[in-house]
């Protein structure tokens, strides 16, 4: 079968599926495996994000919008050639990737028309049964059980470490940086698995923008800051020049020594196997075993206590 996946978390679960010869095309932010990275790229970003602060990103997305153009530029002649049966795609955020009205106009004009999947995922259960539709799909029911099976006895460890824990520390997500977005959507849902609450948003609900004087007011106990798509040297980078420029990043020394840069792009933006990756962090950072060590390089801690590096 030929495979075009339009959707990191989609190439990763191919991966996973021991497909990864099967793919002929990729997005152009589909890095891991890190091996996909030489495959033909059919979809491209109007918006060079690389090197680029979130205040800039958010103000070219929003000028692309309101002029009524695309986000991403997806190449119809290299998907032609590539001929897929098969293609991943998604309708959960246009923000994030191609849209179904930009794929069905492309495969429109196709000789043999693909089979489409779009996947949605608003939970971590939702985000598990993509792995067994994404199986179906690519003709390994078996393999797709076998690895959804496998990421919910890694979900059922986390849930019997933090079952018996009363504490639940109040957590506030931080998805965007300039202007603020509080993460939603699963990641609240990461939280409570984890053992913590998310005091600002419920399970499910999509992210949203917030003051800095909305966060403080509802005393979190954490804050994990995991700006969409950064990798945690990014975050890290950009989040020192804001608190350098800007009085709002000012934080409370208590709540700087509990807080966590992550390794958003891997572990918390892409709805995929590495959520549950996401979720060992969080139960590791909400209900440490050894109160002074966190997972480098999964996460780093932002104030002053010193980082150890995970055995």
């Amino acid at each position: 079968m030929r495979i075009c996946s339009l959707l990191p978390s989609a190439t990763e679960v191919i991966a996973l599926l021991g497909l990864s010869d099967e793919l002929v095309g990729i997005s152009h932010e589909c890095d891991y495996p890190p091996s996909v990275k030489r495959l033909p790229i059919m979809v491209d970003s109007m918006i060079p994000s690389e090197g680029l602060a979130s205040v800039d990103i958010d103000r070219q997305v929003n000028q692309l919008v309101a002029s009524g153009q695309r986000l991403y530029r997806l190449n119809d002649f290299l998907l032609r050639q590539a001929q897929p049966d098969l293609i991943l795609s998604q309708n959960l955020c246009h923000v994030c990737a191609v849209t179904p009205d930009q794929l069905h106009d492309a495969i429109s004009s196709m000789p043999r028309r693909p089979n489409v999947l779009t996947l949605n995922p608003a939970t971590v259960q939702d985000v598990i049964d993509d792995v067994i539709r994404i199986g179906d799909a690519a003709n390994r029911s078996a393999e797709g059980h076998r690895l959804a099976a496998h990421l919910r006895i890694r979900l059922d460890a986390v849930r019997a470490r933090v079952g018996g824990i009363s504490y639940r520390p109040r957590v506030v997500c931080i998805e965007w940086l300039s202007p603020l977005y509080i993460a939603g959507h699963w990641v609240p849902e990461m939280v409570q698995l984890a053992g913590g609450q998310d005091v600002l948003l419920e399970p499910g609900n999509p992210s949203r923008v917030a003051t800095w004087d909305e966060i403080l007011a509802a005393t979190p106990d954490i804050l994990i800051i995991m700006p969409c798509g950064f990798s945690l040297e990014r975050t890290h980078r950009e989040l020192s020049q804001l608190m350098q420029q800007q009085d709002q990043w000012r934080l409370p020394s208590n709540l700087a020594e509990h807080t966590f840069l992550v390794d958003a792009s891997s572990y918390f933006s892409r709805p995929g196997p590495r959520l549950i990756d996401g979720i060992e962090l969080l139960a590791a950072l909400l209900h440490p075993l050894d109160h002074t060590a966190i997972y480098e390089p999964m996460a780093r801690r932002l104030g002053p206590l010193p980082i150890y590096q995970h055995p």
